[in-house]
């Protein structure tokens, strides 16, 4: 399969996923063409990107030259996608055309719906990627060939744990995954402003806030725990944990997490 690739849309996301890519040679900046909405983005992003990497705005001529390629990733906002499609003319070889979409609510049905003569593929990266740390759900639309499938997992490899998974379970793993990471923030947040309530120094108390929940979920990972396990192991009778953990268990902590997740998960299934 050709290393050519028209990426439209060049946010932070579609911008961790190309990097990588870039810098491990399994494509040339050359052989790489962007597509952004606005000249000024473009004149940016030519300074950040990798040398030879092709950046134009959408009204320029050349930004047809990102649906000539055998690769096209589909990085835009899921309300722009029928703006973005408008007069993209089907590929002269669709056994080799592959659109890979990161619109979060925007289905199989309606990529192959828009984006006729091409095969498609739904993925849902999330934020921890820009630093090497996501996960990314993969669902293969009619057509994919095995060898589309490895050259889909190549891209998001370099930043992400891959998991394939039927489409009907994407809004529960984005709901989860890509809505995770606010949770978890806001969580962190809460720490720290407990912290700061009793005594410490605001920037110290983020600092350990964040490091007590990325060592926690490191534990939890490489030992294998049920997170039960942990809260048991750190939980002493009638110690500071457990007169914590009455008080959130009070306050509907885990209910509330349960509830977000499947309120992320029903909206999700909203925006078809």
């Amino acid at each position: 399969m050709t290393a050519s690739v028209g990426v439209i849309g060049l946010g932070r996301m579609a911008q961790a996923l190309v990097r990588p890519l870039v810098e491990r040679g399994i494509f040339a900046a050359s052989d790489c063409i962007g597509v952004v909405a606005r000249e000024d983005s473009a004149q940016r992003l030519r300074t950040e990107l990798p040398a030879g990497f092709t950046v134009v705005s959408a009204s320029d001529p050349q930004a047809a030259q990102a649906w000539m390629a055998p690769v096209q990733l589909l990085a835009v906002k899921p309300q722009q996608l029928d703006a973005v499609a408008a007069g993209v003319l089907p590929p002269a070889d669709s056994t080799s055309s592959l659109v890979i979409s990161v619109l979060a609510g925007i289905t199989l049905e309606r990529l192959q719906h828009t984006f006729p003569g091409r095969v498609c593929v739904r993925a849902v990266p999330n934020t921890p990627c820009l630093v090497g740390e996501g996960l990314c759900g993969l669902a293969w639309g009619q057509g994919v060939t095995p060898e589309q499938q490895r050259w889909v997992r190549d891209v998001f490899a370099p930043v992400s744990e891959v998991l394939e998974l039927p489409e009907s379970r994407l809004d529960a793993f984005l709901a989860l995954t890509s809505s995770g990471p606010a949770y978890v923030a806001l969580i962190a947040e809460a720490l720290a402003d407990g912290a700061v309530a009793a005594g410490l120094p605001r920037d110290q108390a983020h600092h350990l806030a964040q490091r007590t929940l990325g060592g926690t979920a490191a534990l939890l990972q490489q030992q294998k725990l049920h997170p039960a396990q942990l809260k048991d192991m750190v939980g002493s009778p009638g110690g500071t944990t457990m007169a914590a953990v009455r008080k959130l268990e009070q306050a509907g902590l885990r209910s509330a997490l349960i509830e977000a997740v499947l309120a992320a998960t029903e909206h999700g299934s909203s925006l078809r």
